[in-house]
């Protein structure tokens, strides 16, 4: 499936990424539908013209119309949608997730799934620590790291559909890679980052901190404002890979406290080294520091 100006394009979930891609989306002149839970955020997304027509409700012809189908929903509420609603698909249509869990949503979802519909699902490597289509904002986006996750299951046609979809909106490195890669990659380079940062904000309640911070601690600890539902959801959805990563984070911490303890300078400083090192390789192009 080409994406043109004649695709109907619905998305179901119209907070911060639905609400990103909608806007995206739409200003490059596509057709974008949305069904999502409140009123004000359908009113809100109008106003500012991210949208050309949404509904609380699910609407049978919105959704039989649609060629392709962004889900920006919880993971569970994505697979409840589906079990109950596939029968509105229209034959051949394209579904996909934004999830940030795989192996536990793509293989319930493709088991349940009618065979005349493809779901191939994909992952925007870019948000905000804000929930809300108020928050929505499509240049987080632009040259962010893009994954997509297919399996057996899918077409190479509808792999070039999603790398396609995540050109459009603007994403730089386009990945592939299985539902087990994925979530092993998560749980270390998003979901640890969460559980440090949420930990920073619980492991000291002096009062009045904020008044003597700089900036190395709002960086570090921007994430902790977290949705707490969604994030709840991810971590028990990815449990068995999250505890390995936390597992390997908390033997290094020892190490790093060790080294302290016993007054190894030169250790500690091979390790601030590869640190650096290795930090540097996560720069994106535009902020490599300039020489």
């Amino acid at each position: 499936m080409t994406i043109n100006s004649n695709t109907n394009i619905l998305i179901v979930g119209l907070g911060v990424i639905g609400g990103g891609y909608a806007d995206a989306l739409t200003k490059k002149g596509y057709k974008v539908s949305c069904i999502t839970k409140e009123q004000k955020d359908i009113d809100y997304a109008l106003s500012r013209g991210m949208i050309t027509y949404g509904t609380t409700q699910i609407e049978k012809d919105l959704v039989y119309n649609a060629d392709i189908i962004i889900f920006a929903l919880y993971p569970t509420v994505f697979i409840k949608w589906i079990e109950e609603n596939q029968h509105l698909f229209k034959p051949g249509c394209l579904i996909t997730d934004v999830s940030g869990v795989k192996s536990s949503v793509i293989y319930k979802v493709q088991s349940v799934l009618r065979g005349d519909v493809e779901y191939l699902s994909h992952h925007p490597m870019a948000g905000r620590e804000r929930s809300g289509v108020e928050f929505a904002d499509k240049n987080v986006f632009l040259g962010a790291n893009y994954i997509i996750t297919p399996t057996e299951k899918n077409r190479s046609e509808s792999i070039e559909t999603l790398k396609e979809l995540g050109n459009i909106i603007g994403f730089g490195q386009i990945s592939l890679l299985s539902a087990e890669e994925h979530d092993e990659m998560i749980a270390f380079l998003s979901q640890l980052t969460h559980c440090i940062a949420i930990v920073l904000m619980n492991c000291n309640s002096t009062p009045h901190l904020e008044k003597y911070t700089g900036d190395s601690f709002r960086d570090l600890t921007r994430i902790a404002k977290i949705n707490d539902r969604m994030w709840s959801e991810l971590f028990l959805m990815n449990k068995a890979q999250l505890l390995k990563q936390m597992d390997a984070f908390l033997e290094e911490f020892k190490n790093l406290k060790s080294l302290i303890e016993e007054d190894k300078c030169d250790e500690l400083r091979e390790m601030m080294k590869a640190s650096t090192l290795r930090r540097s390789l996560f720069d994106k192009p535009d902020t490599q520091d300039k020489k």
